[in-house]
């Protein structure tokens, strides 16, 4: 028997396990590292899970979103270029002013003009719009068929065109409750996301 083969058999295998506990601790690290940096490359999605006043203070929405405000007036310019006068009659809306809309018809005077409670709206967060046609007289209407402008088409179908272009989505095509007035730009935030603090950059 051969005692020092022995012993040089029993090292490398002490290397080897060793080795083998090494690989396996940089394949360990690797693979961490790998979802570190993929969950960095989607903090939005992943981040936006937590409150962000946990890490910071939320500063409280009080106006329309610039970006949608400035989207908002192109909107009023480029209908105007083609005959139709539009009226923003809503934009930015408090919690409470949305909580008294919600109390229409259920409770108080008038039919049920919204489906969502203060909060739940992108209006809250200055992120939403609503309008109507101007007609002559300063009259304003919500007529879907009208065309003021005689050139075949609906008014109301060639603003949402135009918005849409804006990068406004329309609350016509809900398939739920259609808010035929309503434009947003929710900029890929959730309701949730909002109510949990989080903001589009501006």
């Amino acid at each position: 028997m051969n005692i020092g083969h022995q012993q040089s058999d029993a090292a490398r295998a002490v290397r080897s396990n060793a080795l083998g506990r090494t690989k396996g601790r940089r394949l360990t690290l690797l693979a961490l590292v790998v979802l570190i940096v993929g969950v960095l490359a989607n903090a939005s999605a992943v981040g936006r899970l937590v409150p962000i006043g946990w890490f910071r203070e939320v500063p409280a929405v009080e106006r329309l979103n610039p970006v949608v405000a400035e989207n908002k007036d192109k909107l009023i310019a480029l209908s105007e270029k083609i005959g139709i006068a539009i009226v923003v009659t809503d934009e930015f809306r408090s919690s409470a002013e949305q909580d008294a809309l919600y109390r229409k018809g259920r409770g108080a005077e008038g039919a049920i003009v919204t489906q969502v409670k203060g909060g739940e709206s992108y209006h809250n967060y200055g992120l939403a719009i609503d309008f109507a046609l101007g007609v002559s007289g300063g009259k304003v209407i919500w007529d879907l068929e009208y065309d003021g402008n005689r050139n075949g088409k609906s008014d109301w179908m060639e603003v949402v065109a135009i918005a849409k272009k804006l990068g406004f989505s329309w609350g016509g095509d809900w398939a739920g409750f259609p808010d035929y007035p309503h434009l947003q730009m929710d900029f890929g935030y959730s309701i949730a996301q909002l109510q949990r603090g989080w903001r589009p950059p501006v």
